[in-house]
């Protein structure tokens, strides 16, 4: 039995990205995820921050051979609670949020799209660069993510597993205003964040309940967490990033009950990806929650 604790009090307009996230990580309800949390480190990063002040979230955990673990839309590094203990006894695990996303500070004046995202990620493999070459882990959006950084840096990138992609394939698409804020107020319904869990996981009467629903949803409060997602929208968002496909090792699984994917994204997936992907029973979108131990055997398969 989970009890829900009591949600702290505090002025949003008074607490930039970090103290917002101190405020809010005692309060995580889900095992895994709080020790997640106290690893979470606040970086400054070059290109990036703007100011002394102005820190970025990466968990990091374990040692060894670096993995940078890549999440999804609108989520966090809070997503990866499940697979990190089976990865970090042989691995160093960096988990960054997203720019735009999850916990990190959101610039006022910033642009939030492609270009943003896969800078802050450059920057983050630029902090690593005396570990050696890095191994990507991307979930859904950040699949895609992953495959374009992969391009980018072939020397610093040794291997790729995607987890059910998304943007792939495709074409951006464009929200105008004011769709992009209404779709912001439509996301932020206590009803939709728990369908979209449900829909997310492949067996949600068995193992959705609060833990889960809290995490889906808890940086929904981080300050610019509206402005930020609508100039995504507006932007596009990440699609067509699948080709071509990096010369690095790929490996993409998916779950055969993913309800998030389109019948048209699977097929289009397959046709890129052919022998590479294989589709696992028992999981839906997100394979690192719902079978993490598979997850991890697949990619010490391959160590």
């Amino acid at each position: 039995m989970f009890i829900r604790k009591k949600q702290p009090s505090f002025n949003e307009s008074n607490l930039n990205s970090r103290d917002h996230f101190e405020a809010l990580k005692d309060q995580i309800i889900d095992p895994q995820a709080s020790e997640l949390a106290q690893q979470l480190h606040w970086k400054f990063l070059d290109g990036i921050s703007t100011k002394d002040s102005e820190l970025y979230p990466i968990a990091i955990s374990g040692n060894g051979a670096p993995i940078v673990l890549i999440h999804g839309f609108d989520s966090s590094f809070l997503e990866f609670r499940r697979l990190v203990p089976l990865l970090n006894k042989r691995f160093q695990l960096f988990i960054p949020d997203l720019f735009g996303f999850g916990f990190c500070p959101r610039p006022k004046n910033a642009m939030y799209g492609k270009e943003s995202l896969i800078r802050h990620l450059n920057a983050v493999l630029n902090q690593l660069t005396n570990k050696g070459p890095v191994g990507l882990i991307g979930a859904s959006m950040g699949g895609a993510a992953a495959m374009e950084l992969a391009r980018l840096h072939p020397k610093k990138v040794n291997r790729l597993l995607l987890l059910s992609p998304a943007g792939l394939t495709g074409r951006q698409m464009p929200v105008p205003p004011p769709l992009d804020r209404l779709g912001v107020c439509f996301l932020k319904q206590k009803f939709v964040r728990k369908s979209l869990c449900r829909q997310a996981f492949a067996d949600p009467d068995n193992n959705v309940g609060p833990p889960e629903e809290q995490i889906a949803s808890l940086h929904l409060s981080v300050p610019g967490w509206g402005r930020s997602l609508a100039a995504f929208a507006r932007s596009g968002g990440l699609a067509n990033l699948g080709q071509p496909l990096p010369n690095q090792p790929l490996k993409v699984i998916w779950g055969k009950k993913d309800r998030i994917l389109t019948k048209d994204q699977k097929k289009e997936s397959i046709d890129l990806l052919g022998n590479r992907l294989e589709e696992l029973e028992d999981c839906g979108h997100l394979p690192h929650i719902d079978i993490p131990s598979e997850v991890a055997k697949r990619w010490l398969k391959t160590s």
